[in-house]
């Protein structure tokens, strides 16, 4: 039989070449300590539901990506770690009711709304419109969208319905609404003409309130304007919950999607 030390004896070939054994073989980069906060964080989260420290745990893997070079990490990977402890964030602070700091919160990180990646964006919207305070995410929504860079994304055109449906209509931005149904390449043409149905539908509703009583109406008028007191039906709480459990499957679906690729 044909022995294999030749086999053995060959020169390992690297990127570079053979690989002299005098050589040191470079070693695997080690994972970013970030990563395993955020698998602490969730933890902390969904099963320990501590959310107190699931959210001081999201803070600590911020610092330690601040602290701490990431240029041996995939641009990608680091997106996605950022992206996800904004999630488990956002759920905390959302289950200690301490929702209204939840914009704030991630604008500390992010520094401006043009930078706020669009899943994020996205549960801010849903957050606040779900808790009757649309207005709150007004101006950070309308930055993100008119960002040049945004509008290549291709969440851009999700995004901007969403915008339309969850905050412009409710606070009777509808001139606004218009302009940017009609002036964005991201709507197609049937999801067009169905939106601007809905602004036309909403603006009939507008014209038969003012045909009332004209002191009747100021109040819903200036709704758009006053924070609006957060109700405290079953129901609401109902909606709200469902709100929570979809917040937390999608931090765990992010990071099992991180899990993945590691």
């Amino acid at each position: 039989m044909k022995s294999d030390s030749s086999t053995s004896a060959a020169p390992l070939r690297g990127l570079g070449g053979p690989l002299r054994s005098s050589e040191p073989v470079r070693a695997v980069p080690a994972r970013a300590p970030a990563v395993d906060l955020l698998e602490e964080a969730a933890d902390l989260l969904v099963v320990h539901l501590d959310f107190r420290a699931a959210l001081e745990t999201c803070e600590r893997a911020w610092q330690s990506l601040a602290n701490h070079a990431v240029a041996e990490e995939p641009a990608g990977t680091s997106l996605e770690v950022k992206c996800s402890l904004c999630v488990v964030g956002i759920q905390a602070l959302a289950e200690m009711d301490r929702w209204q700091e939840v914009l704030s919160w991630v604008l500390q990180y992010y520094q401006v709304p043009e930078k706020l990646p669009p899943k994020v964006l996205e549960l801010c919207i849903l957050l606040y419109s779900k808790m009757q305070e649309p207005g709150a995410v007004l101006d950070v929504v309308g930055a993100w969208l008119q960002d040049p860079a945004n509008q290549n994304l291709p969440e851009y055109g999700a995004l901007a319905e969403f915008h339309v449906q969850r905050v412009l209509l409710p606070l009777g931005c509808l001139s606004e609404a218009e302009e940017l149904v009609v002036g964005s390449a991201a709507f197609g043409e049937e999801r067009r003409l169905d939106v601007l149905q809905a602004i036309h539908t909403a603006r009939q509703q507008q014209k038969q309130e003012h045909s009332g009583s004209e002191e009747a109406q100021k109040p819903n008028l200036e709704v758009s304007l006053c924070p609006a007191a957060s109700p405290s039906s079953l129901h609401f709480l109902y909606k709200l919950a469902q709100l929570f459990r979809w917040i937390r499957k999608a931090a765990f679906s992010r990071l099992y999607q991180l899990r993945i690729r590691d």
